[in-house]
């Protein structure tokens, strides 16, 4: 069940027992739950004129390219994700988002990533030995698989200071994802200067957010 259409349902179910207590008390939690849904869609269009095809792609004329943001309202605070996956002839073949109550930027930055990562393993035609792009405003996420990682790891998972890094569960996940990939690419992209696909991302967070009546 999509996230809006559980909420709905949520809401009716309010309505009519608004004067039972406890069944209000069970609504609330369903209603919690139910921002963590993901709202996710599979399109084949061509969206060429919207969203020019990186050039990476265009160069390879293979491969894939994600492109994920994040966004938080208080940090911490509640926040989403929000990804979108384009292939090499420039079709967006899959674009999702998803919520957390109380989360930070970071966190939601790094949840983008890992989860658009592991759809793009899911997709059909998806070959993940080509080469995929990961496109973030976030200098955090790039930063950190390109350089970070790799020493944290040879560390035990340890910062120079010897202190486990912030968000040390998705760095794992991250990682560990990352090696069921041949050829991926982490490139840092300017946030709101007009970049089309990062701009769409930032709009899916924030829509997600304002649909969980956040």
């Amino acid at each position: 069940m999509k996230r809006k259409d559980a909420q709905k349902m949520i809401s009716r179910l309010k309505d009519a027992f608004k004067s039972d207590n406890e069944a209000m008390n069970a609504l609330e939690i369903l209603s919690s739950k139910a921002l963590l849904l993901e709202e996710s869609s599979s399109v084949s269009v061509d969206n060429m004129s919207d969203f020019p095809i990186p050039q990476e792609l265009v160069d390879l004329s293979e491969g894939t390219a994600l492109f994920s943001d994040g966004a938080c309202r208080g940090n911490p605070g509640p926040g989403a994700w929000g990804i979108l996956v384009q292939n090499a002839r420039g079709d967006i073949v899959l674009k999702s988002s998803g919520v957390e109550l109380k989360t930070t930027n970071n966190r939601m930055e790094l949840s983008g990533v890992l989860q658009g990562l592991n759809e793009i393993l899911s997709l059909e035609g998806i070959d993940r030995h080509r080469p995929v792009f990961v496109y973030s405003d976030s200098k955090y996420v790039v930063d950190g698989m390109k350089s970070w990682v790799k020493n944290w790891k040879e560390r035990g998972w340890k910062k120079a200071d010897n202190k486990e890094p912030e968000n040390v569960d998705l760095w794992k996940g991250l990682d560990e994802v990352a090696q069921k990939f041949s050829s991926l690419y982490f490139i840092w992209v300017k946030g709101h200067a007009g970049h089309p696909q990062n701009e769409y991302c930032d709009k899916m967070c924030n829509q997600a957010l304002d649909e969980s009546g956040i």
